[in-house]
């Protein structure tokens, strides 16, 4: 084709090309600055991932319990883990939770022979809540446990949220690992609810916000930044709070359960690590959320990834005492912990993306009292939907996802820190000046 006519036919293509630019330009702004994420927009989509995954979860459901196709094997969840430990526990053997072939005989007698074993490597503080639960029949102990520590999870989202109605319900309930963590039958909810009505009460009632993070010793590596935070931002009381709180659970599974219950649980404890590094189960790291796990998903050896999950741990911990140790408001502080906390945890699974939403929580209360930063919305959006994807990404691409959710909520919470600083700095200097001119 002669030069002249190329030309003329890309002049002629041209207000197409324009149009496109105009277009893509005016998208990215309405990204940038949130406009397209409305409230009637979160709930519409909201409700439509509800929906779905209701349906996907209902389907799941009936192909476990063979409804739609005999099973080559029996299934379980990770609840069958907690009731059965619970069972050795009210039976007076709470050491046996600890040993395996004890506790898959347990499982097996709880639902069905043949099951997939679960580990159990909570620590007796947890055997507490496990043994109350076991009194029950098996799935009336389900429902029990993951109903209600749902309902105290969503009156702690709708304390931080301060939101009225209950339309906020249907995109809280569409965050993908709320169907992990009740496909799982697992505590994600708990330890969420937990943390969340921790930060709730930080300000006002130190005492109170302490008891609560102490609690956390149930599932003790969501509590490894905490003591940290606190001491960074002096609050003192709620750190003595914490300390007597898990001394005093401890003290009490101790006094239930005795010391070698204790004794088998550090000896479990400990050989925990060869487990999930070695592979004596079957370890899938697409399905973790942690550096650790990323490394290994990259192909790195158990050693590189270790590296790469200390220095990560060593990030997180300066990161959120940065924040507490500069007094930065309450929802910056409390995102900064949740996000510093599944930075810094070594072992962490889809469904403790629960905590995410904590600090998802915290972020939209800030920017509904001081208005969002530029991509924020897009970017909590992006984090919405990451536990949706990780999986199957992670098994098909060999991408890790997992850690994203966390970095992305560490680098709001120091944008918005820094903003914060800034504003502070600029309103000191203005009442000096007015003062000096007075």
């Amino acid at each position: 084709m002669p030069l002249a006519q190329l030309v003329l036919r890309k002049l002629d293509q041209f207000p197409y090309f324009l149009g496109a630019f105009l277009a893509s330009w005016a998208l990215l702004g309405h990204l940038r600055h949130g406009d397209w994420f409305s409230r009637r927009r979160i709930v519409a989509f909201g409700g439509f991932l509800l929906a779905t995954q209701t349906l996907v979860f209902g389907f799941l459901i009936a192909t476990s319990y063979g409804l739609i196709a005999p099973q080559a094997k029996p299934l379980s969840t990770d609840f069958v883990s907690f009731y059965a430990a619970g069972r050795l526990a009210a039976s007076g053997s709470p050491e046996l939770a600890y040993d395996q072939s004890a506790h898959y005989e347990a499982e097996q007698d709880a639902t069905e022979v043949g099951i997939a074993y679960r580990y159990f490597f909570y620590p007796p503080v947890f055997l507490l809540l496990c043994s109350a639960l076991s009194r029950l029949p098996y799935l009336a102990a389900y429902l029990l446990f993951q109903a209600t520590t749902l309902t105290f999870y969503l009156i702690v989202i709708r304390g931080i949220l301060r939101e009225a109605g209950s339309a906020w319900l249907i995109p809280v309930l569409a965050f993908p690992a709320v169907f992990w963590t009740l496909g799982y039958g697992q505590n994600a909810f708990l330890t969420a609810a937990l943390f969340g009505s921790a930060t709730l009460l930080i300000d006002k009632r130190p005492i109170a916000a302490g008891i609560l993070f102490g609690m956390l010793c149930y599932k003790p590596h969501f509590g490894l930044v905490v003591p940290l935070a606190l001491a960074a931002g002096q609050r003192w009381k709620a750190f003595a709070a914490a300390a007597i709180s898990v001394a005093g659970w401890i003290s009490v599974s101790v006094a239930v359960f005795g010391w070698d219950t204790w004794h088998a649980y550090l000896t479990a404890f400990f050989a925990s690590g060869e487990i999930s590094d070695y592979g004596l189960v079957h370890f899938n790291p697409a399905g973790f959320i942690s550096f650790f796990s990323a490394a290994r998903l990259a192909g790195l050896s158990v050693g590189l990834a270790h590296a790469v999950q200390l220095a990560a741990t060593v990030s997180a911990v300066v990161f959120v005492c940065w924040i507490w140790w500069r007094n930065c408001s309450l929802p910056m502080r409390s995102a900064a912990l949740a996000a510093a906390t599944l930075i810094a945890i070594p072992f962490a699974v889809l469904y403790d993306l629960m905590l995410a939403t904590i600090a998802m929580a915290w972020l939209v209360r800030a920017g509904g009292e001081r208005g969002f930063l530029r991509y924020e919305k897009p970017v909590i959006a992006g984090i919405y939907l990451v536990p949706l994807m990780a999986l199957h990404v992670g098994i098909t691409l060999r991408m890790p996802l997992g850690p994203l959710p966390a970095l992305a909520l560490a680098a709001l919470c120091v944008v918005r820190a820094s903003q914060e600083s800034a504003d502070a700095a600029r309103s000191a200097a203005e009442q000096s000046g007015a003062s000096v001119s007075r």
